[in-house]
């Protein structure tokens, strides 16, 4: 079980992706805490770590806010003694065409998807840098490398995240801390569950692989980056997409 011994912090654990993550880090040897804004969620991920014969925490975390992020810190700490694994998988999507944007909705989607990287990366990469061990994954978007009409706020979040990422890899290396981003394409998830059949099946047309991914392909490409076999791989984005963008 290559990540025993190491304790891993995933955001929006409660569903979807960030469930699927959590249970492929706790198969992997992993304790975990489970960040996510409905505790329940949260909650459930947990129960299912703790299953597969893991130590696990549920904590509820608005992470757009860093007071709840440093509350949230704080009770991860309590639990654990150091934190070797952050994935800021949490985000949303408010879409709309530019012009009929709210400023609200830009506001949000900013503030979930991006501060709140920025927040949770804070709060927990010190502790990597004591243990001179650390691994950050970042969930980005393929918006976030191609755009989308409707999804200007998505985009420029997703797009902050890359950034992002690359600028916390130069600067943690030298702790032996890495961070990179996922991007996936079109995952089948409550957020493409709700697309009409139609705007489905153009996108599936985009596809070479031909179908949506799902939760635990993203899982999948996190789990790698996460291991000792990813130690020198660190400032990339991987593209998880069917083939979508190349």
């Amino acid at each position: 079980m290559g990540l025993s011994g190491r304790v891993a912090v995933v955001t929006g654990g409660g569903q979807s992706i960030g469930r699927e993550v959590a249970l492929a880090l706790a198969r992997d040897g992993a304790d975990v805490a489970v960040l996510d804004l409905k505790e329940d969620g949260a909650r459930e991920t947990a129960a299912a770590c703790e299953a597969l014969g893991r130590r696990a925490v549920a904590v509820a975390c608005d992470v757009s806010k860093s007071a709840d992020v440093a509350t949230a810190a704080e009770r991860v700490h309590a639990a654990f003694p150091a934190v070797h694994i952050l994935v800021n998988n949490a985000g949303i999507t408010r879409d709309q065409l530019l012009f009929r944007m709210e400023e609200s909705d830009w506001d949000l989607v900013l503030n979930v998807n991006l501060k709140g990287t920025y927040n949770c990366t804070k709060a927990f990469v010190r502790s990597m840098t004591k243990e001179r061990w650390g691994r950050i994954v970042n969930v980005a978007s393929i918006i976030g490398v191609i755009g989308n009409a409707g999804q200007s706020n998505y985009a420029a979040s997703k797009a902050g995240i890359i950034g992002f990422t690359k600028s916390v890899a130069k600067e943690f290396a030298s702790r032996q801390i890495t961070a990179n981003a996922i991007a996936p394409g079109f995952i089948d998830t409550p957020m493409t569950q709700v697309l009409p059949e139609k705007v489905r099946t153009a996108l599936l047309e985009r596809i070479p692989l031909g179908r949506l991914g799902t939760a635990t392909d993203v899982a999948g490409i996190a789990r790698f980056l996460c291991s000792e076999e990813a130690s020198y791989v660190t400032g990339q984005v991987l593209h998880c997409d069917g083939g979508m963008v190349m």
